[in-house]
This record gives C-alpha cells, sequence and structure tokens, in this order.
C-alpha cells in the first residue's frame, strides 16, 4: 500500500519485514523502552514460530523506516449487552451476529512510530491499511480488529478519539493494557 498524509511530502509504503531488515531495526526508536525492545529483539523469533507477521511503513524515497507493526488472528467476545446495542447492525445479519460466541478478528499485537514521525498521521495510515486490507481482501473472516493498548492518555485517545476504537471491557482500566476493539464494517472509509 501506498499513502501520503496531510503533514509529510513523500510517498509511504507498508511491507512485510524480513531478516535483512535487522540493521536498520536497531537503531528504531518509538520512544517506548517496552516496544523498542520488542522490535530489536524479539520479533523474528516471534515471525519464525508463527505467532504474528512485522510489517515496516517506509518512505519510498529514502526506504527509512518511519513505522512498524505487527498483525496476528484473534478472537473477539463480547457480551449479551454489548450485542443488543452493536451500532449499524443491519437487520439481515443481526440474528446471525447475536447467536455467535465469538468474532474473528486481526489483532494489532504492537504499533509503533519513529520518535521524531509521531502525530504526523502515520499511524492512521497504517490501521486505513489494515482496515483495508481485510475489508477488501476477504482472505479469510475478519469482522474486527483487536490491541491491546498500551494504557496511557495518549495511546488511548489515539485508539478511542481518532480512530473510533471501543474499549472491551472497563475492568482492565488499571491494568498495563486496555483490550479495544473496531468493527471492519461500521469504520468510515
Amino acid at each position: 500500500m501506498e499513502g501520503k498524509t496531510q503533514y509529510l511530502d513523500f510517498n509511504l509504503s507498508i511491507n512485510t519485514i524480513s531478516e535483512s531488515d535487522a540493521v536498520p531495526l536497531s537503531a528504531f526508536s518509538c520512544g517506548c523502552d517496552e516496544i523498542d525492545d520488542f522490535f530489536h529483539n524479539e520479533v523474528f523469533l516471534c515471525y519464525k514460530y508463527g505467532y504474528l507477521i512485522p510489517y515496516k511503513c517506509t518512505a519510498k524515497n529514502s526506504g527509512e523506516i518511519l513505522g512498524l507493526f505487527t498483525l496476528a488472528n484473534d478472537v473477539l467476545t463480547l457480551e449479551f449487552e454489548d450485542k443488543v446495542d452493536f451500532p449499524n447492525l443491519t437487520f439481515e445479519y443481526s440474528d446471525i451476529f447475536r447467536r455467535q460466541p465469538t468474532y474473528p478478528a486481526i489483532n494489532i499485537g504492537h504499533l509503533a512510530v519513529r520518535k521524531d514521525m509521531q502525530s504526523k498521521g502515520i499511524g492512521r495510515i497504517i490501521v486505513d491499511f489494515i482496515h483495508m486490507t481485510f475489508a477488501t481482501r476477504r482472505i479469510s473472516g475478519c469482522q474486527f480488529i483487536t490491541v491491546d493498548a498500551l494504557n496511557n492518555p495518549r495511546t488511548l485517545s489515539f485508539y478511542s478519539d481518532k480512530l473510533g476504537f471501543e474499549f472491551q471491557t472497563l475492568s482492565d482500566m488499571g491494568k498495563h493494557t486496555c483490550r479495544m476493539y473496531l468493527d471492519i464494517f461500521s469504520h468510515p472509509d
């Protein structure tokens, strides 16, 4: 996928990460030690054993890595009351939707934007790429995007206020991460 943000003059490209990216990854920093450590020391081992697929968002003109993220299959479980009040549910699908015990999802395991490039629209382009890929490619059933967002105001605001993610539960508000989800088919294009 290619994209531009309103803040950047260059085209972006999103591709999977390979072992040849190990050296550029070692210089990447988003400013969060936990996430930086994951991309520096664990990502290739997780990939090797099929836990996730890592991706990079690069500037097409320079090849610089501006953002990194991982994707893995997931499942979303909703409480009955969440199913009853689910927005944008069509009549023809509502009975089928409410009968399901779980829903297929794709999980954003890690999402990081290089520290000097944050707040320039790159994170949104990455999430839009994920949304577009799973809404249009139809490789397998996938109804939601999930994320276990770091529990800090900036990250939670990015997912909830800017992108429309919902909190799956309020019981994890005091924990290290908050489980959030986005309905792929009600997300604006």
